[in-house]
This record gives C-alpha cells, structure tokens and sequence, in this order.
C-alpha cells in the first residue's frame, strides 16, 4: 500500500514518503500500521508510538515529523477499534473493546513490526490508555524496548466522581450482555470535535481546532464516546497497575510524563505510581491539559527537552531545566521515582 492509504488533510498533512499496511494479530484483528524513514542522520534508532483512546496514526503528523528530524525511524498504528483498525460491535464509532487481552494482543503485533521491520534500538514513546498498556507489558517484561517514555499514562480517571461504583456497574451491566452500549449520556460524537471552551484535551486554540478539522473530516477514523464494556476492561488494566509491585516489578527505564491540569486521567496516581518505580523519573508539567504533544509551543518545547535527554540515556531534568529556564526564567524542581522509599511530598517533578 502507498500514501493513499492515509487519510491527508490539506490543513494537516501527513508526512511523505510513508509506508502504511495491515497486519493481523494472533487473535484474528486486523490492525493498521505506518512508518517513516528518518530525515536526518546519525540515525538512532526506532520509536513505537502507542497513542491513547479514541486517536488515529494521522493525529500525529506533527510528532512523527519531529522524530524524523531527531533521527528516529517511526512506526505508528491503529488499536482495534479505531482509527483504521477493525471495529468492534455494531456501531463502528462506538469506543468498543471486549477485553484487555485484545489489546495485548495488539501491542503485541505492533512490537514485532518494530523489531522486523525498523532498526535498533528500539523505544516507544506512550500516550494515556497506550502509555497504561506499555506500562503493564513492561510489568510482564514483554514490551522490549530499550526505553519507554509515558505521557499522562491512564492510571486513574479523573472524570469519573465515583470510581468505585463506576467499577462495579460496569462489570454489572457487562455481566448482563449491555457491555456493547455506550456509556450513559454517550454518543458518536468525537471528543476531539467538540467546542474549544472547556476542552479537557489541549490549551492551545491552534492545535486544537486543526485536531478537530481532522476528526471531522476523517469521520471513518475518529470514534466518540466508549462503551460499558471499554470502561470495564479499563478499570481492570488500572487496577493491575494500582498493585503495590507493578511499579517495581518495570525494569525497563521509564521517563513519565504527566500532565498538571489534567481533567481526564488521575495526575495523583501517577505520582504515586512513579514514587514507587525504580527505573526513571516523573515530572509533571503543570500547566499541561491531558493531550501534552497538543499543547501550546512553550508547554512541548519542555517535552522534548526532557524526551531528548532522556532517550540516548542522560538525565532528562538538565534538559527540562534548560529549557524552562529559557522559556520561562524558571527553575525547576525535581523529584525522581527512585523505589519504595522515594517518595516526597508534592510528588514529580514541577516546571514551573
């Protein structure tokens, strides 16, 4: 398949000279995958990027251009059940999963396009629902990377007021065959098309309004709200990672990102997660929403700061330093995730 596989977007591109196919995983989906050749040398290796709910290959352009000119190869795809992959249920904008094992599987597929088809090292780079999944294959050493960055990984929904009972109804109505309805108040509609005002994804207007020019026009790719069952299998990926030894049992070192002003996954639990892990540090952004390569200019050039420390192995706070210091005249205070005894108060790292 060639660039026509992609959906191209006249105000948002997708990068050229891209490969785009299907593959299958062991259990029989067909999942849609993509990558990129780096534009500059040295080359230095490969990045997986695992994106979170509800998101699609195209959604980031921007990012795949970035690593390209850092020297990475890029491979991108599609979970199951959206963006370009197969749709689950009825309904194919409906967020449907129907178990956490599908997307192991998933996960699984996509690592071994990684090591077949692009150069080592390899390292994924994680967002929210995908940065959960890496962050538990990593617990079940089964996510070979030689590094792993996780934004915003999904270890608590903020938007949920009650979890705990959330957690029981939806293992409930699941019990009862309604896992494949949309969750109450739920609908086709992508988040991502929604007004601007009160967004719970991004800070800047720009990106914002150019994510939500592609979901509308890509319909075929976007997907709205989840179903029963999609939150079921979430609580239960949230609650492998919630266990006192998942941080610990991660050998794989990990750069976590979280984001401040994040209204959809838990920032709270992210920090106590890192608090507790061995192999890297956790810094939050604080003015950040949930979408952190979305955000505003001054809000990603700290990302990459720390990205581009920390993936050939440096300390990635010296380059969050700099760069905060240089957007900001600020400087930044550290807390590393450094084992059981690690914690301190006011959690992660803070830039402010």
């Amino acid at each position: 398949m060639t660039d026509a596989a992609f959906f191209h977007h006249p105000d948002y591109p997708v990068p050229g000279h891209g490969k785009v196919w299907s593959a299958v995983t062991g259990d029989g989906a067909s999942l849609r995958l993509a990558s990129w050749h780096p534009t500059t040398r040295p080359v230095r290796g490969s990045v997986l990027i695992a994106q979170g709910r509800a998101e699609f290959i195209e959604r980031y352009s921007e990012t795949i251009v970035e690593l390209r000119r850092r020297g990475f190869h890029v491979l991108a795809f599609d979970w199951r059940g959206q963006g370009g992959s197969q749709r689950l249920g009825k309904r194919p904008r409906r967020g449907h999963i129907d178990s956490l094992a599908q997307y192991e599987q998933d996960l699984a597929l996509a690592v071994s396009q990684l090591q077949e088809r692009l150069p080592a090292p390899h390292f994924a780079l994680a967002h929210s629902m995908g940065a959960a999944l890496c962050l538990d294959a990593a617990r079940r050493d089964a996510l070979p990377v030689e590094r792993l960055v996780a934004l915003a990984p999904m270890l608590g929904i903020a938007m949920i007021d009650h979890p705990g009972q959330a957690r029981i109804l939806s293992r409930f109505l699941n019990l009862f065959g309604f896992g494949g309805a949309f969750i109450p108040g739920g609908s086709d509609t992508a988040i991502g098309t929604k007004p601007f005002e009160g967004n719970r994804l991004t800070g800047d207007p720009v990106r914002y309004a150019r994510n939500a020019a592609l979901a509308a026009a890509a319909r075929e790719l976007a997907i709205g709200d989840p179903s029963i069952a999609w939150v079921r299998v979430a609580f239960q990926l949230m609650d492998r990672l919630a266990t006192p030894r998942a941080p610990l049992d991660i050998r794989i070192p990990t750069l976590i990102i979280a984001a401040g002003q994040d209204p959809v996954v838990s920032t709270p639990a992210i920090e106590r997660f890192a608090a507790r892990l061995k192999t890297g540090p956790a810094l939050v952004l604080p003015t950040a929403r949930h979408e952190i390569l979305m955000e505003d200019d001054t809000i990603r050039a700290q990302f990459w700061a720390a990205f581009d420390a920390f993936v050939p192995g440096e300390d990635p706070l010296a380059g969050l330093s700099a760069a905060g210091e240089e957007s900001q005249g600020g400087a930044v205070e550290a807390f590393i995730g450094g084992g059981e005894d690690g914690a301190a108060s006011g959690g992660a790292a803070a830039v402010p």
